[in-house]
Protein backbone atom coordinates (compact mmCIF):
# COMPACT_ATOMS: atom_id res chain seq x y z
CA UNK A 1 0.00 0.00 0.00
CA UNK A 2 1.46 3.23 -1.11
CA UNK A 3 2.23 5.69 2.12
CA UNK A 4 0.79 9.29 2.21
CA UNK A 5 3.10 11.83 3.97
CA UNK A 6 1.75 15.32 4.59
CA UNK A 7 4.17 18.06 4.88
CA UNK A 8 3.03 20.38 7.80
CA UNK A 9 3.88 23.70 9.05
CA UNK A 10 1.97 24.12 12.26
CA UNK A 11 1.40 21.71 14.96
CA UNK A 12 -2.17 22.19 14.05
CA UNK A 13 -1.75 21.00 10.88
CA UNK A 14 0.16 17.98 11.66
CA UNK A 15 -3.00 17.11 13.94
CA UNK A 16 -5.56 17.62 11.36
CA UNK A 17 -3.39 14.97 8.93
CA UNK A 18 -3.04 12.57 11.57
CA UNK A 19 -6.83 13.01 12.53
CA UNK A 20 -7.59 12.21 8.44
CA UNK A 21 -5.21 9.29 8.59
CA UNK A 22 -1.85 10.35 6.95
CA UNK A 23 0.71 7.97 7.31
CA UNK A 24 3.73 10.15 7.90
CA UNK A 25 4.95 13.90 9.02
CA UNK A 26 7.29 16.31 7.63
CA UNK A 27 6.96 18.96 10.29
CA UNK A 28 8.08 22.26 8.97
CA UNK A 29 7.56 25.53 9.48
CA UNK A 30 7.36 29.00 6.56
CA UNK A 31 5.63 27.91 3.68
CA UNK A 32 6.52 30.88 1.64
CA UNK A 33 10.31 29.75 1.90
CA UNK A 34 9.09 25.87 1.13
CA UNK A 35 10.25 24.56 4.68
CA UNK A 36 12.48 25.48 7.50
CA UNK A 37 13.59 24.05 10.58
CA UNK A 38 10.48 23.98 12.96
CA UNK A 39 11.10 25.67 16.04
CA UNK A 40 11.66 23.88 19.46
CA UNK A 41 8.48 24.47 21.31
CA UNK A 42 7.17 22.83 17.92
CA UNK A 43 9.27 19.95 18.30
CA UNK A 44 8.74 19.21 21.86
CA UNK A 45 4.44 19.39 21.30
CA UNK A 46 4.46 17.57 18.76
CA UNK A 47 6.02 14.65 20.43
CA UNK A 48 3.83 14.86 22.94
CA UNK A 49 0.54 15.69 20.58
CA UNK A 50 1.48 13.13 17.87
CA UNK A 51 1.37 9.34 17.40
CA UNK A 52 2.40 8.77 14.10
CA UNK A 53 5.88 9.06 12.48
CA UNK A 54 6.96 12.78 12.19
CA UNK A 55 9.89 13.74 10.75
CA UNK A 56 10.82 17.25 11.13
CA UNK A 57 12.89 18.98 8.21
CA UNK A 58 16.03 20.74 9.11
CA UNK A 59 17.18 24.07 7.19
CA UNK A 60 18.35 26.82 8.86
CA UNK A 61 17.16 29.48 5.35
CA UNK A 62 15.83 29.51 2.48
CA UNK A 63 17.20 29.42 -1.21
CA UNK A 64 19.77 27.20 -2.22
CA UNK A 65 21.35 24.00 -0.28
CA UNK A 66 24.86 25.42 -0.32
CA UNK A 67 25.52 26.28 3.34
CA UNK A 68 28.44 27.94 5.34
CA UNK A 69 30.11 26.84 8.29
CA UNK A 70 27.93 28.62 10.73
CA UNK A 71 24.88 26.99 8.94
CA UNK A 72 26.20 23.77 8.36
CA UNK A 73 27.33 23.82 12.39
CA UNK A 74 23.49 24.86 13.52
CA UNK A 75 22.01 22.43 11.45
CA UNK A 76 24.41 19.84 13.30
CA UNK A 77 23.09 21.06 16.58
CA UNK A 78 19.75 20.59 15.17
CA UNK A 79 19.92 17.17 14.17
CA UNK A 80 21.10 16.12 17.47
CA UNK A 81 18.20 17.67 19.15
CA UNK A 82 15.88 16.24 17.04
CA UNK A 83 17.87 12.85 17.36
CA UNK A 84 18.00 13.32 21.67
CA UNK A 85 14.31 14.35 21.01
CA UNK A 86 13.55 10.82 19.78
CA UNK A 87 11.83 11.25 16.64
CA UNK A 88 12.03 8.47 14.16
CA UNK A 89 13.33 10.38 11.29
CA UNK A 90 14.83 13.89 10.03
CA UNK A 91 14.61 15.01 6.64
CA UNK A 92 17.37 17.09 5.26
CA UNK A 93 19.94 18.02 2.15
CA UNK A 94 22.81 19.68 1.68
CA UNK A 95 24.74 19.87 -1.84
CA UNK A 96 28.28 21.87 -2.56
CA UNK A 97 28.78 25.28 -5.13
CA UNK A 98 28.63 22.81 -8.59
CA UNK A 99 25.25 21.14 -7.79
CA UNK A 100 26.58 17.82 -6.15
CA UNK A 101 25.68 16.07 -3.14
CA UNK A 102 28.11 17.37 -0.28
CA UNK A 103 29.16 13.68 0.71
CA UNK A 104 31.37 15.32 3.24
CA UNK A 105 29.07 17.33 4.91
CA UNK A 106 26.17 14.37 4.24
CA UNK A 107 28.69 11.86 6.05
CA UNK A 108 28.76 13.94 8.98
CA UNK A 109 24.88 14.40 9.22
CA UNK A 110 24.83 10.31 8.37
CA UNK A 111 26.83 9.60 11.71
CA UNK A 112 24.89 12.30 13.80
CA UNK A 113 21.56 10.24 12.79
CA UNK A 114 22.33 7.36 14.25
CA UNK A 115 19.11 5.07 14.37
CA UNK A 116 16.90 8.07 12.41
CA UNK A 117 15.49 7.66 8.93
CA UNK A 118 16.96 9.98 6.96
CA UNK A 119 14.87 11.21 3.78
CA UNK A 120 16.80 13.31 1.41
CA UNK A 121 14.68 16.40 0.40
CA UNK A 122 14.22 18.11 -2.90
CA UNK A 123 17.99 19.70 -3.21
CA UNK A 124 17.82 16.35 -5.00
CA UNK A 125 15.89 18.63 -7.80
CA UNK A 126 18.71 20.72 -7.88
CA UNK A 127 21.31 18.26 -8.14
CA UNK A 128 23.73 18.04 -11.59
CA UNK A 129 23.18 14.47 -12.61
CA UNK A 130 20.62 12.77 -10.68
CA UNK A 131 21.96 9.48 -11.29
CA UNK A 132 25.34 10.26 -9.99
CA UNK A 133 23.20 11.76 -6.67
CA UNK A 134 21.10 8.56 -6.71
CA UNK A 135 24.33 6.50 -6.28
CA UNK A 136 25.95 8.71 -3.80
CA UNK A 137 22.81 8.56 -1.75
CA UNK A 138 22.34 4.42 -1.55
CA UNK A 139 26.14 4.90 -0.69
CA UNK A 140 25.22 7.29 2.14
CA UNK A 141 22.25 5.10 3.23
CA UNK A 142 19.33 7.59 3.29
CA UNK A 143 16.00 6.15 3.74
CA UNK A 144 14.16 7.67 1.11
CA UNK A 145 14.41 10.55 -1.56
CA UNK A 146 12.11 13.25 -1.83
CA UNK A 147 11.77 14.56 -5.67
CA UNK A 148 9.50 15.52 -8.25
CA UNK A 149 11.61 14.35 -10.64
CA UNK A 150 13.72 17.63 -11.29
CA UNK A 151 11.13 19.26 -12.76
CA UNK A 152 8.74 22.16 -11.37
CA UNK A 153 5.68 19.41 -10.54
CA UNK A 154 6.32 15.76 -10.16
CA UNK A 155 3.82 15.34 -12.56
CA UNK A 156 6.12 16.89 -15.27
CA UNK A 157 9.05 14.75 -13.56
CA UNK A 158 7.49 11.30 -14.34
CA UNK A 159 9.90 10.28 -16.82
CA UNK A 160 13.17 10.74 -14.31
CA UNK A 161 10.96 9.54 -11.09
CA UNK A 162 9.78 6.37 -13.13
CA UNK A 163 13.73 5.79 -14.27
CA UNK A 164 14.75 6.52 -10.50
CA UNK A 165 11.97 3.86 -8.83
CA UNK A 166 14.30 0.99 -11.73
CA UNK A 167 17.17 2.34 -10.74
CA UNK A 168 17.51 2.75 -6.93
CA UNK A 169 18.82 -0.05 -4.74
CA UNK A 170 18.03 1.14 -1.50
CA UNK A 171 16.81 4.70 -0.97
CA UNK A 172 12.40 4.58 -1.54
CA UNK A 173 11.39 7.40 -3.93
CA UNK A 174 8.90 9.67 -2.86
CA UNK A 175 7.23 11.71 -5.59
CA UNK A 176 6.34 15.13 -4.24
CA UNK A 177 5.39 18.39 -6.09
CA UNK A 178 2.05 18.97 -6.64
CA UNK A 179 0.66 16.06 -5.78
CA UNK A 180 -2.93 15.39 -5.60
CA UNK A 181 -6.16 12.96 -5.83
CA UNK A 182 -6.37 13.62 -9.55
CA UNK A 183 -3.14 12.76 -10.29
CA UNK A 184 -2.43 10.40 -8.03
CA UNK A 185 -2.59 7.01 -10.49
CA UNK A 186 0.12 8.60 -12.47
CA UNK A 187 2.21 7.68 -9.69
CA UNK A 188 1.10 4.61 -8.50
CA UNK A 189 1.26 3.29 -12.15
CA UNK A 190 4.55 4.12 -12.36
CA UNK A 191 5.65 2.14 -9.05
CA UNK A 192 5.98 4.83 -6.99
CA UNK A 193 5.59 3.07 -2.29
CA UNK A 194 4.86 7.12 -1.23
CA UNK A 195 3.97 10.19 -2.09
CA UNK A 196 4.53 13.57 -0.46
CA UNK A 197 1.61 16.44 -0.47
CA UNK A 198 0.51 19.20 1.52
CA UNK A 199 -2.90 18.69 0.64
CA UNK A 200 -4.38 22.24 2.04
CA UNK A 201 -4.75 25.51 1.23
CA UNK A 202 -4.59 29.23 2.60
CA UNK A 203 -7.24 30.21 4.46
CA UNK A 204 -8.50 33.78 6.21
CA UNK A 205 -6.67 34.50 9.34
CA UNK A 206 -9.62 35.60 11.94
CA UNK A 207 -8.00 39.13 12.70
CA UNK A 208 -10.63 41.86 11.86
CA UNK A 209 -8.53 44.77 12.74
CA UNK A 210 -5.87 45.27 10.27
CA UNK A 211 -3.40 48.21 10.44
CA UNK A 212 -3.61 49.72 6.68
CA UNK A 213 -0.39 50.64 5.61
CA UNK A 214 2.21 48.59 7.84
CA UNK A 215 3.34 45.24 7.23
CA UNK A 216 6.37 43.44 8.64
CA UNK A 217 7.27 41.28 5.29
CA UNK A 218 9.34 42.93 2.56
CA UNK A 219 7.46 40.96 0.26
CA UNK A 220 4.91 43.42 -0.94
CA UNK A 221 2.77 40.71 -2.30
CA UNK A 222 2.76 38.34 0.79
CA UNK A 223 -0.58 38.16 2.28
CA UNK A 224 0.13 38.56 6.42
CA UNK A 225 -3.85 37.62 6.75
CA UNK A 226 -3.88 34.17 5.67
CA UNK A 227 -2.25 31.30 6.26
CA UNK A 228 -1.03 27.57 4.98
CA UNK A 229 -3.30 25.04 6.52
CA UNK A 230 -3.85 21.49 5.64
CA UNK A 231 -6.92 20.22 4.44
CA UNK A 232 -8.29 17.13 6.86
CA UNK A 233 -10.99 15.86 3.88
CA UNK A 234 -8.11 16.17 1.32
CA UNK A 235 -5.69 14.37 3.28
CA UNK A 236 -8.58 11.70 4.25
CA UNK A 237 -9.81 11.64 0.64
CA UNK A 238 -6.59 10.92 -0.80
CA UNK A 239 -5.48 8.04 2.05
CA UNK A 240 -8.64 6.34 0.66
CA UNK A 241 -7.84 6.15 -2.49
CA UNK A 242 -4.89 4.85 -1.86
CA UNK A 243 -5.88 1.97 0.21
CA UNK A 244 -8.08 0.94 -2.63
CA UNK A 245 -11.69 1.70 -1.01
CA UNK A 246 -12.24 3.03 -3.67
CA UNK A 247 -10.80 3.67 -7.74
CA UNK A 248 -8.00 6.28 -8.06
CA UNK A 249 -9.28 8.76 -10.35
CA UNK A 250 -7.93 9.46 -13.66
CA UNK A 251 -8.02 12.46 -15.61
CA UNK A 252 -6.40 13.02 -19.15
Amino acid sequence: MTKLEICCYSLACALEAERAGADRIELCASQPEGGLTPSYGTLVMAREALSIPVHPIVRPRGGDFCYDNASFSAMKNDVACIRDMGFPGVVIGVLDAEGHIDMVRMRQIMRLCDNMEVTFHRAFDMCLNPSVALEELTQLGVARILTSGQQQSAELGLTLLRELVQQTQGPEIMAGGGIRLTNLHKFIDIGIREVHSSAGSNVPSPVRHRKAGVTLCTDLEFDEFSRYCVDADVVATMKSALCNDGPLPRTA
